[in-house]
């Protein structure tokens, strides 16, 4: 059934992700008298206007995790492919903290700079938060389904 809870979890995962998709994720503060720099999912915004592609991997991954949780909310009939779907976007919002990470303790030092995080920091954590009630929702479901089948 396509009304679970699991569903409207797995929505608000995916809107989180878009959320975060589109809005800034840190902030690059000189340790000089130089300009800051914006971070996106997708590059870093230098002061001068000019754009450095450093950090796209952020951008891919909260791209690839899109379409993964649609395929999870549409693949409700099949309630064991859904949490292995679940579980897929749970690693890749893992992945997304480990290039931040990257980012933070690779480039900062490029830029002598030190990265300040913004709010959407947090969203993918929150998403992974998302994704673990559904797949939780969806593995009670599957036990559901299997002790009514043990009565018949």
């Amino acid at each position: 059934m396509i009304q679970r809870k699991q569903t409207i979890f797995l929505l608000i995962a995916l809107v989180l992700n878009i959320v975060c998709l589109c809005l800034p994720v840190g902030r690059f503060v000189s340790q000089t008298m130089g300009a800051d720099a914006t971070l996106t999912n997708l590059w870093i915004r230098m002061s001068d206007g000019s754009l450095q592609f450093s950090a796209w991997y952020l951008f891919a991954i909260l791209l690839l995790s899109c379409p993964i949780t649609i395929w999870a909310i549409i693949s409700y009939k099949n309630r064991l492919f859904q949490a292995r779907l679940c579980l897929c976007c749970m690693l890749l919002m893992v992945f997304w903290y480990i290039g931040y990470s990257i980012v933070k303790f690779w480039t900062a030092p490029d830029l002598n700079a030190e990265l300040v995080m913004a709010w959407t920091y947090f969203l993918p954590f929150v998403s992974l938060v998302f994704y673990f009630l559904a797949r939780r929702g969806i593995m009670a479901d599957e036990k559901l389904v299997r002790s009514m089948d043990r009565i018949r």
